[in-house]
């Protein structure tokens, strides 16, 4: 009998958050755990998942829709199930200089989910970026790769600690 996966679930734009949640399933599967990593949309059941991590983009101050639906749709079903949140979206390394609390919808989150934890990890918003605000930020030189691979990383294996 294989052990169950782990839950790597997003809500992305411009795929920066989708690239951290491929880090933190790489670094599961690197320690042994298998993990899956879908649109947060597109998780029909997340309670068949011996835990779950789940992250938002950042716009605005708002956490990702995708990511607030998901919190909502699958609260009842994870109760019990270790829960973990992330968000991403700094454009500057504010992310890993200090601690950045979440902002209001991944806090309520945080509660609907009774998740261990939230963290912020730094965001990219390249040339490709969909939608005219973001194209302006990248246009005026304030975009960029603000990933932090080491950072995700350490988080990804403290929380792979956690599930051994």
């Amino acid at each position: 009998m294989s052990t169950p996966k782990i839950l790597v679930a997003y809500g992305s734009r411009n795929g920066s958050t989708a690239g951290i949640a491929e880090m933190i399933a790489a670094a599961f599967e690197k320690r042994g755990l298998e993990a899956e990593v879908r649109p947060a949309g597109q998780v029909r059941d997340a309670g068949a998942y011996r835990a779950v991590v789940l992250g938002g983009a950042l716009y605005n101050a708002r956490w990702h829709p995708a990511a607030r639906a998901f919190a909502r749709r699958h609260a009842g079903k994870l109760a019990g199930t270790p829960v973990w949140l992330f968000s991403s979206g700094p454009l500057d390394d504010s992310a890993d200089t200090k601690e950045i609390p979440a902002v209001r919808h991944a806090a309520d989150a945080m509660r609907k989910l009774a998740a261990r934890e939230h963290v912020t990890f730094g965001g990219c918003l390249t040339s490709e970026a969909k939608g005219f605000i973001a194209r302006s930020i990248v246009r005026n030189g304030r975009g960029g790769d603000f990933r932090n691979p080491e950072r995700v990383e350490v988080w990804a294996a403290k929380i792979a600690g956690e599930l051994a």
